[in-house]
C-alpha cells in the first residue's frame, strides 16, 4: 500500500487523496477456507448428533449453511482475482462477469439469511423462555420446515434482486430501508429477551425454596435460558460489528457516488470485505465457547475420526 498521499481516480471517476487499501488474496484465502471448515464442522456436528436436531440448533445449523456460502463465494472469488491479477483471466468477459454476479449473489443471500437466521433463533428463545409451557405447540417441526423454506426462498430471491438491480437507486434504498427496519426491530426483541431472563433469573435467584431440588432446577433453568440470550447478543452483535461497514459502504455508493469524502470512506472497501469474511469464522468460536452441547460434539467427532484413523494405521500395518 503506498504512503503517498498524491490524488488519485476512482472508477466513478472521483477524484480523491485517499489510496484504495489492499488486502494481500492469500488472507482473504486462509480466512475463507478456515471459516468453510468451521461451519461445515457445525453442520455435521448438528446433521449427526440427534440431541441436537432441536429447533434452535437446526435454525443454527442453517446459519451455518449460509456462512458456508459466503466463504465459498470468498474462496471462489479469491482464486478469480488471483488469476486475474496474473494475467490468465480477463476480468470484462462475459462470461467472467456473469460467474462474478453468481458469486455476489451468493454473498448477499447469505448476508439476508444470517439476518433471517438470527431473526428465527431469536423468536424460538423468546418462545423458549417466556412462553415454556405452550413452546411444542407453538413450535412444531413443520413450522420450522416451514420457515426454513420460507427464510430460503426469499433470502434466493432478495440476494438475485440486489445484484441485478444494483444500479437502481430506488431497489436499493427500498432494500436499505427495509433492513433498517428489520435491524430496529431484532434489536427491540433481542434487548427485551434479554432483560426479562435477567429479571426471570434475578427472580428465581431470590425464591425461598431455591435450595430445594425443585428450586434448583428452576434456578439451574433459568440461567439456561440467561446465558442463550446473551449467546444470542453476542452472535448478532458480532454480525452487525463485521457487516455494518460493507453495509454503509453500499449505502454511500448510493447516496453520495461521486462525493470524495464518501470516497475515503470507500477507499476501505477491502478491509470491509475482510469483516465480512471473519463473520463466519467467528460464528463458530462462539458456539464452541458457549454451548457445551456443541463443544461436546466438536470432542465427538474429533476422538471418533482420530480413532478410526488409528484402527486404519495398526491394521494397515498388521497387514
Amino acid at each position: 500500500m503506498s504512503n503517498d498521499t498524491t490524488a488519485s481516480t476512482t472508477s466513478l471517476g472521483t477524484v480523491t487523496d485517499c489510496p484504495e487499501i489492499q488486502v494481500p488474496h492469500v488472507v482473504f484465502l486462509a480466512i475463507g477456507v478456515l471459516s468453510l471448515a468451521e461451519n461445515l464442522l457445525v453442520v455435521l456436528a448438528v446433521a449427526c448428533n440427534r440431541k441436537l436436531h432441536s429447533p434452535m440448533y437446526l435454525f443454527i445449523c442453517n446459519l451455518a449453511v449460509f456462512n458456508t456460502l459466503s466463504s465459498l463465494s470468498t474462496i471462489w472469488e479469491t482464486i478469480m482475482l488471483a488469476v486475474s491479477s496474473a494475467g490468465h483471466l480477463d476480468p470484462r468477459g462475459a462470461s467472467e462477469r456473469r460467474l462474478d454476479d453468481v458469486m455476489d449473489a451468493l454473498l448477499c443471500t447469505s448476508f439476508l439469511g444470517s439476518f433471517c437466521s438470527f431473526l428465527a433463533i431469536a423468536a424460538d428463545r423468546y418462545a423458549t423462555i417466556f412462553r415454556a409451557l405452550r413452546y411444542h405447540v407453538i413450535v412444531t417441526g413443520r413450522r420450522v420446515a416451514a420457515t426454513l423454506a420460507v427464510i430460503w426462498a426469499l433470502c434466493g430471491t432478495g440476494g438475485v434482486l440486489m445484484v441485478t438491480y444494483f444500479h437502481n437507486t430506488t431497489v436499493m434504498v427500498s432494500f436499505i430501508t427495509l433492513f433498517l427496519a428489520a435491524l430496529f426491530l431484532i434489536l427491540l426483541l433481542y434487548g427485551h429477551m434479554f432483560l426479562l431472563a435477567r429479571k426471570h433469573a434475578q427472580n428465581i435467584a431470590t425464591l425461598p425454596g431455591r435450595g430445594g431440588v425443585a428450586g434448583g432446577h428452576t434456578w439451574r433453568h433459568g440461567w439456561r435460558n440467561m446465558r442463550a440470550a446473551l449467546t444470542l447478543m453476542m452472535l448478532f452483535g458480532v454480525f452487525v460489528a463485521c457487516w455494518a461497514p460493507f453495509f454503509l459502504h453500499l449505502l454511500l455508493l448510493v447516496l453520495c457516488p461521486l462525493d470524495p469524502y464518501c470516497e475515503c470512506y470507500r477507499s476501505l472497501f477491502q478491509p470491509h470485505l475482510l469483516l465480512v469474511v471473519s463473520h463466519g469464522a467467528i460464528d463458530p468460536a462462539i458456539y464452541a465457547f458457549r454451548s457445551v452441547e456443541i463443544r461436546h460434539a466438536f470432542w465427538r467427532m474429533v476422538l471418533c475420526a482420530a480413532s478410526r484413523l488409528l484402527r486404519s494405521c495398526y491394521y494397515g500395518n498388521q497387514q
